[in-house]
């Protein structure tokens, strides 16, 4: 008998290293977690701040306190930390409120968009519908996707962002030569 438990014990791992084994896969997974979720938090709570750094044509707002509108089109990484981090925030004075469509149109009442591309309306149909219109765009497309007037890159494991500032005139936008400053690159207007 105890030659089987010696047998059984050198081809069975020990409790202990079966249980670190998980413990270290746990914890790599918990820290892919932890770095996804603070990513998507610095993304949402960008999403906002952009709004302090362009300038709307005067007609887009009814009032000087009317609510700046950050949508959300197509597939939503944030889920509710977008909700989260704009609670209690305000743009330029005005009140924050977050919506999310399926698909958007050219009357979708947005003033900051994400495209998040679906199966029901691709980024570039997304960016099509409100194209020409007072709406800031902003993606996270890789290289050679179609991309918005921001888009969200990864830069040595730091959220940043390049600007298309031709696509932002095309849309009435001014953007903000502080917001240009903090961008990786972007493209300049003619």
């Amino acid at each position: 008998m105890g030659t089987i438990n010696l047998h059984l014990r050198a081809r069975c791992p020990s409790l202990l290293t079966v249980g670190l084994i998980l413990l270290l896969l746990a914890s790599t997974a918990m820290a892919s977690a932890d770095e996804s979720l603070l990513e998507y938090k610095v993304k949402a709570t960008y999403l906002y701040k952009f709004g302090e750094f362009v300038s709307w044509p005067p007609s887009v707002f009814e009032s000087p306190t009317s609510a700046i509108n950050v949508c959300v089109v197509g597939n939503d990484p944030f889920g509710d930390i977008l909700n989260q981090v704009v609670v209690n925030q305000l743009v330029a004075q005005r009140p924050i409120n977050v919506r999310r469509f399926d698909v958007v149109e050219r009357n979708s009442a947005c003033h900051v968009l994400y495209v998040g591309g679906s199966d029901r309306q691709s980024v570039a149909q997304a960016l099509d519908a409100v194209g020409g219109t007072d709406v800031l765009t902003v993606t996270a497309a890789n290289d050679g996707d179609v991309r918005g007037i921001v888009n969200f890159v990864t830069r040595d494991g730091h959220v940043r962002f390049d600007i298309d500032e031709q696509a932002a005139a095309r849309n009435g936008l001014t953007i903000s030569s502080k917001l240009l400053a903090l961008a990786v690159s972007f493209r300049p207007k003619s």
